[in-house]
């Protein structure tokens, strides 16, 4: 490989948000890389630092050309500048798009288990969460369409939050079950904010279909969440866009965004995420290739070591999904317990919904031999619980 994903950097004393932990502690829950972002993009912004003057910003032809290049180059959709918006998170352009298409006390449906943050931007701003539970089978997870047209039917569901792909199951989404969510919608007069920030990282043999380049329908009744945060590690830049085809339903987010003083990038938000999109391809590629051989090590040891607890098979996304069902204790009870017997940290699976209460989200997301240690960790923890 052309780029060092095996090095491992010692992250205390950059006031990170993972990694604030006790000495002994491997911290492998939150949705962030222990992988330096790709050089072009640290020399984008060093040359920005270099000029040392910081103020407003303006967005340039060249953000948008970024985001419509790198999205009609892998994914085959083509976007029109008019149709975005930069935003400093996908989470406060889903939060101010909630206050702005719907009202207090309607209901806005999500597939869960999915990521928690979504509940929060429906309860905190007085909506109502509808649950749209995903089918388990056999390891793998589908979409209840009955289930949830009976939830898009009710008079007081006015919004949809779609999860593309799905954070924690790992699931791409096909082209048929977007049309058929799309349909649905358009049938009860939804809207869908689609939060598509885990898109660019998907197993090297996949890839993920765009929900408004799924038809028409899709299109104008989309609202979508875009960035390279998630890709090449940059969630403390604060960059992101949102793309919204339909004129009428852009004006009002646009409103929203502004409304909520959300809409202005920082001196190295525009610079990093030009140099991503323009520049990042080849280490993005070789990211994607060492992601999904440490999912490979993962998947080998604990079919090998781990007999009680059952891989949710992956397509996307960092985040593997552990379901810990044959083990005596629920996700939370787990996630406690390993945390104080081992120093291991991972995500207990209840913050993603009842349904993920059996369930351990993880974070691969690191060098391998980080990834070997955690492992381990919690070999020695099941051994002892049995």
């Amino acid at each position: 490989m052309k780029y060092d994903f095996d090095a491992v950097l010692d992250r205390s004393g950059t006031n990170s948000l993972k990694w604030d932990v006790k000495e002994n502690e491997l911290p492998m829950w939150v949705a962030d890389m222990d992988f330096k972002t790709a050089p072009e993009i640290i020399s984008a912004i060093q040359k920005r630092a270099e000029h040392g003057i910081f103020g407003y910003s303006i967005i340039p032809d060249e953000w948008y050309n970024a985001y419509i290049g790198h999205w009609k180059n892998r994914y085959s959709y083509t976007m029109e500048k008019d149709w975005l918006m930069f935003c400093t998170g996908v989470i406060p352009a889903i939060s101010s798009t909630v206050r702005k298409l719907t009202t207090p006390a309607e209901k806005i449906v999500i597939q869960t288990p999915v990521y928690n943050i979504f509940y929060n931007c429906i309860l905190n701003n007085g909506r109502n969460v509808l649950e749209n539970k995903l089918l388990y089978n056999d390891g793998e997870y589908s979409i209840d369409f009955t289930d949830l047209e009976q939830k898009l039917s009710d008079p007081q569901t006015t919004l949809m939050i779609l999860c593309n792909p799905q954070n924690p199951v790992g699931k791409i989404w096909s082209k048929e079950e977007l049309s058929k969510i799309g349909q649905l919608c358009f049938k009860y007069g939804v809207t869908v904010i689609s939060d598509e920030i885990h898109c660019d990282i998907t197993d090297p043999d996949c890839t993920y279909t765009p929900f408004a380049a799924v038809s028409d329908i899709c299109k104008n009744i989309s609202v979508t969440c875009i960035t390279p945060t998630k890709a090449f590690n940059l969630a403390g830049l604060q960059t992101a866009a949102i793309c919204v085809p339909n004129k009428n339903i852009r004006n009002r987010v646009n409103r929203a965004i502004n409304t909520d003083e959300v809409a202005e990038p920082n001196s190295f938000a525009i610079d990093a995420a030009i140099a991503a999109f323009t520049k990042g391809e080849e280490w993005l590629d070789e990211l994607r290739t060492y992601l999904f051989n440490n999912k490979k090590t993962v998947e080998d040891y604990v079919s090998k070591y781990l007999s009680p607890i059952k891989l949710v098979k992956s397509q996307a996304t960092y985040l593997l999904w552990l379901d810990c069902s044959g083990l005596p204790l629920d996700g939370r009870e787990l996630a406690t317990d390993l945390r104080e017997k081992t120093g291991l940290y991972l995500s207990a699976g209840i913050a993603y919904g009842e349904n993920g209460r059996s369930f351990l989200r993880m974070n691969i997301a690191c060098p391998k031999s980080t990834l070997t240690d955690g492992l381990e960790r919690l070999k020695k923890y099941c051994s002892n619980l049995q």
